[in-house]
């Protein structure tokens, strides 16, 4: 493995686009340190401390949103919205590429259509990012997090636009930094930065650990005792093996490729094989059920608020008993919580899955190719094959998924611990994580294979791989 690191440093071209990645990152968490005009940081972070501890409402949603942008929402930086806009813009225009008929043409003309495509996602993340920074200013106003100066009438136009240029500006700088990491880097820019921004959260939830770890005991009192600190190393250790697993999992169909004679020899009748990822929705359904399940405890909540200043003498003095109770059967890690959290994964699964994969276009293809699934005849046949077994591929991966995204909602209810440490034993981020890691991983090896250098994965202690006088290996 240190060999294999080493390796990296020796080969020019690799040395420079790692650097130069490790440079952009570097200057991404700068951006954390720039506060946005006007806004109280110390009264900001408070806040957002006593709003985790509620799990709740609000303290949820930016738990949640905090996840995906380092933390830079409870500091309100410049880089408070992160990279999430432009990856909704992304997302919000791959699922209308399979119903637009417009954005399907594109997709087949190539490069330029592409190209089209992502100058409209670009419009988009815009769009969002000035929608966005509109809501979290007035959140602040409304919470009292501003200073006072910034809250008459003369100055409040200018903290809006300040802010909404600011939160605006950051985020377009971190789409920025994305393409030039893939352009001049090591690829994957945005996910590298989505990455950089989980990972920045480790150091937090670590120092939590040790100031609340009390070796005395095992599972009394507030702190984390010697078994419960046992039991997070192992969990994390173990989850993040099944992340592993569950995103490198393929389920391999066999293909046989038709013979063909052009003059006196034969070509073809090969046989390959067509990978299906157990996991082909990826996030996605981890994503859409935790941001949807994410509001009816906040609203319930919010209604249950309402609705005690209700006289409780009238018909609807039974109402803030209903929405107390929904609101408490809601909570994160709450059974009925855990059962719907499971339900719309499932759901989310077999949807994004329908959207990305096509059973026909994949079966035209192979026939266009010259080959066919031994048994199958090439067509129809073949896509109905492809789908049942994508169907059942679907469900297996959507079991994993909801295992691995009710770990934390789980840990962290049952043993008292905030969201922020349970977040790494499973969930949205650490998968997100465990996958840029592995094509991270992926990209390294090829350069170094390419270049006549021994990677991660064929024993980084050979060092460079002997290459005889005739050039055979």
């Amino acid at each position: 493995m240190i060999q294999a690191i080493l390796n990296i440093f020796r080969i020019p071209d690799l040395r420079n686009r790692v650097l130069f990645t490790l440079g952009m990152l570097f200057i991404y968490r700068i951006g954390f340190w720039i506060p946005l005009p006007g806004v109280d940081q110390r009264a900001v972070a408070d806040a957002a401390v006593e709003a985790s501890k509620g799990a709740t409402g609000w303290g949820r949603l930016l738990e949640y949103a905090s996840i995906f942008s380092g933390g830079s929402l409870s500091q309100s930086t410049i880089f408070g919205l992160g990279i999430m806009p432009y990856i909704t813009a992304a997302i919000i225009f791959q699922l209308l590429q399979s119903a637009v008929p417009k954005l399907q043409e594109l997709k087949k003309e190539g490069a330029s259509g592409q190209q089209k495509i992502t100058e409209w996602t670009r419009y988009a993340a815009v769009g969002l990012c000035l929608i966005q920074s509109v809501m979290w200013l007035k959140f602040l106003l409304a919470t009292g997090l501003v200073d006072r100066a910034f809250t008459t009438s003369p100055h409040i136009a200018v903290f809006y636009l300040s802010g909404i240029t600011g939160l605006t500006a950051g985020s377009l700088f971190l789409m920025w930094l994305g393409e030039q990491i893939d352009k001049y880097g090591i690829g994957n820019g945005v996910s590298l930065i989505l990455t950089a921004g989980i990972i920045s959260r480790m150091p937090g939830a670590v120092v939590w650990v040790g100031k609340n770890l009390q070796l005395s005991q095992q599972s009394q009192g507030t702190g984390i005792g010697l078994l419960g600190l046992i039991f997070l190393i192992a969990a994390f250790v173990i989850v993040v093996a099944g992340a592993i697993l569950i995103t490198v999992a393929q389920r391999r169909i066999p293909i046989q490729q038709a013979k063909h004679t052009r003059g006196r020899k034969m070509y073809g009748g090969q046989r390959h094989y067509l990978p299906l990822r157990v996991n082909h929705a990826g996030v996605m359904p981890i994503i859409f059920a935790s941001s949807l399940m994410i509001f009816p405890s906040a609203i319930f909540g919010w209604m249950n608020q309402q609705a005690i200043a209700i006289d409780p003498e009238g018909f609807w003095s039974w109402w803030p008993g209903v929405t107390r109770f929904l609101a408490g059967a809601l909570e994160t890690g709450s059974y009925p919580f855990v059962v719907c959290q499971i339900i719309m994964i499932y759901f989310f699964s077999y949807f994004w899955t329908t959207v990305v994969f096509s059973p026909e276009d994949m079966a035209r293809q192979l026939r266009d190719h010259g080959s066919f699934i031994p048994g199958l005849r090439p067509g129809p046949r073949t896509a109905e094959y492809l789908e049942t077994v994508m169907e059942r591929v679907t469900y297996v991966g959507a079991g994993f998924l909801a295992v691995i995204a009710v770990i934390p909602s789980i840990v962290a209810r049952q043993m008292q611990i905030p969201f922020m440490v349970a977040s790494f034993l499973g969930g949205t981020g650490l998968l997100i994580v465990v996958s840029v890691g592995l094509d991270l991983m992926q990209r390294v090896e090829a350069n170094l294979l390419m270049r006549n250098y021994s990677g991660f994965l064929k024993g980084g202690d050979q060092g460079r791989a002997p290459r005889l006088k005739s050039g055979k290996r």
